[in-house]
């Protein structure tokens, strides 16, 4: 059926009017609706007028980047109508957390849901970064800043048997407009455990870009593709922006019986989803009597120019820590498919991402996907 173009505008204009809403109530959060300036009250000029006006900026800052990402995504929605005739895709949600591991530092929480096809990605996502202890309310300068982003991603990709071809761009938002500090401090009153008290000291709101590119390959696999066999999937790729900027390459071996015709389960990172199906033949489209189960293992390296999450706001004053220009993951997990359904689970080790930071990284991925 044709995208319909018309209602697209009706929804158009509905997203302006609910857009103009968000950037009021946005403005309420930071105590500036309440002003007497705002109210039409008191003197012209005063000691605070400075700080107001960047506010009133940074609202419409906000306004803009929530209502490009919402049309973006209605775009977005109209060009995949349009190979709706190649009736095969994925949806995939990813969920990371170092409380899988028994911890509770650094990169502490990722969110993620993508539905990816042959030709376009349409990924968002959010994630969160916090020192080591959380219960210190002063600054610790030694320790990463508080973090966290809220992000839109759009990819085109291509892809041949033993090739994949990723273009990510990834836009969103650094700082408390990214509502990580809500979302974990309810998170933690919910499970019980340490309440975060350092937030006054995250990073400045900023609106972050991000291009990415990945390439991967399927260097091996074993011919008896639906019974016991094993493949080998490489990748590299980089990033520009001021969000990240910095080259990462890595290897994947998987071992299992019925491997899918996908290419691996990588953790989180930018242009690094892999369940796109571009064969008819993809036996994720199949329903099977006997579940489908693998073990997998890969190693990342990264050499990073840039990380807005250790370097700290670009534009303005902030909390910063001395990065680590080179390091690495190590990822060993089991992944399980049933019928068009695969969920899998990765232990993730990374190596110290700053000079001062005095424990490695560890933490839990999850990432449940379906394919149609």
């Amino acid at each position: 059926m044709p995208f319909q173009f018309e209602k697209i505008g009706e929804v158009a204009e509905w997203l302006k009017a609910a857009v103009s809403k968000i950037a009021i109530l946005s403005n309420q959060d930071r105590g500036f609706e309440s002003h007497p300036l705002r109210q039409g009250k008191g003197k012209l000029f005063g000691p605070h007028i400075g700080t107001h006006i960047r506010k009133e900026s940074f609202a419409m800052k906000l306004k803009t980047f929530i209502f490009i990402t919402l049309m973006g995504s209605l775009s977005l929605m109209a060009l995949a109508q349009a190979e709706n005739g190649k009736k095969s895709g994925a949806f995939s949600f990813y969920l990371e957390n170092d409380l899988f591991a028994g911890t509770d530092r650094y990169y502490t929480s990722g969110v993620k849901l993508t539905w990816i096809s042959p030709a376009i990605s349409i990924s968002i996502g959010h994630n969160i970064y916090t020192p080591e202890d959380i219960e210190r309310s002063d600054l610790i300068m030694e320790d990463r800043p508080y973090a966290g982003i809220s992000y839109i991603g759009i990819g085109f990709n291509s892809q041949s048997n033993c090739r994949m071809s990723s273009l990510e761009f990834r836009l969103g938002i650094v700082g408390p407009h990214s509502y990580a500090e809500k979302y974990q401090k309810i998170l933690h009153e919910l499970i019980n455990v340490d309440y975060p008290r350092g937030w006054d000291n995250q990073l400045k709101d900023e609106l972050v870009l991000g291009i990415n590119y990945d390439q991967k390959w399927r260097l091996l696999r074993s011919e008896k593709e639906r019974d016991f066999g094993y493949d080998l999937i490489t990748h590299m790729g980089g990033g520009l922006g001021n969000l990240y900027t910095g080259a990462t390459a890595g290897i994947e071996v998987r071992i299992g019986k019925d491997l899918p015709n996908d290419f691996g389960s990588f953790p989180i990172h930018p242009g690094g989803d892999s369940n796109a199906i571009f064969s008819k033949e993809d036996s994720r489209l199949y329903c099977h009597s006997r579940p489908r189960i693998h073990a997998f293992a890969a190693v990342n390296v990264n050499a990073v120019v840039r990380d807005v999450f250790l370097d700290g706001n670009t534009f303005q004053d902030s909390h910063r820590v001395e990065k680590n220009s080179f390091t690495g993951d190590i990822v060993v997990g089991v992944a399980l498919a049933v019928n068009r359904f695969k969920i899998s689970y990765a232990y993730v080790y990374r190596t110290k991402r700053f000079k001062t930071q005095r424990k490695p990284q560890v933490f839990g991925s999850i990432n449940i996907s379906f394919s149609y």
